[in-house]
C-alpha cells in the first residue's frame, strides 16, 4: 500500500498538533503554524505529513532539520519529531514518513541522518533499527533550567 506523503501546510497545524499529542507534547496549533511559516522559507527545515489534503485528517508527521558540519563537508540531518496516530500505527505510515525525510536529507547534502528516541520508547527503538538505524554514540544534554 502506498502512503501519500506531502509537505505540511499552515492549514495542517491543528492536525499536526493532534499528531504530536500522541508523543505527549501539548503543542498549540498556533505554535505549529508559526513554525510551519518559518520553515516554509527555509531550505534546511522540512515538515512532512501523511494523510489527505491540507486541513484534512492526518495519519502522521515528521520534521527534519539540516545542520552544516564544521569539521567536514556536507550536512547532518536530524529527525526531531515523528508522530503517527494510534489507529495508523503498524500500517507503514511511520516508514513512509521516515523514507520521505531521508530522501529530502540526501537531496540537501546530508552525510547522515540522526534521530533521538527517549529511553522510555523501546518500540520506537525497534522501529528505527528495522529501518537501518544503528544505536551509536552518546548524547549529553544540559537543559536551560539547569543554568
Amino acid at each position: 500500500m502506498s502512503i501519500p506523503v506531502r509537505h505540511a501546510e499552515i492549514a495542517d497545524a491543528p492536525e499536526i498538533a493532534a499528531c504530536l499529542a500522541v508523543l505527549g507534547y501539548d503543542t498549540p496549533p498556533a505554535l505549529v503554524a508559526e513554525r510551519l511559516t518559518a520553515f516554509a522559507a527555509s531550505d534546511v527545515d522540512v515538515v512532512l505529513v501523511a494523510g489527505g489534503a491540507p486541513g484534512a485528517a492526518l495519519h502522521g508527521v515528521v520534521s527534519a532539520h539540516a545542520l552544516p558540519l564544521f569539521h567536514t563537508t556536507g550536512r547532518l540531518v536530524r529527525l526531531t519529531a515523528l508522530a503517527v496516530r494510534g489507529e495508523a500505527q503498524g500500517r507503514g505510515v511511520g516508514r513512509a514518513l521516515v523514507q520521505a525525510a531521508e530522501a529530502w536529507a540526501w537531496r540537501v547534502g546530508a552525510r547522515r541522518v540522526e534521530v533521538t528516541s527517549g529511553d522510555h520508547r523501546p518500540g520506537a527503538h525497534a522501529f528505527y533499527q528495522a529501518l537501518g538505524y544503528a544505536l551509536d554514540e552518546r548524547r549529553f544534554i544540559k537543559h536551560a533550567t539547569a543554568r
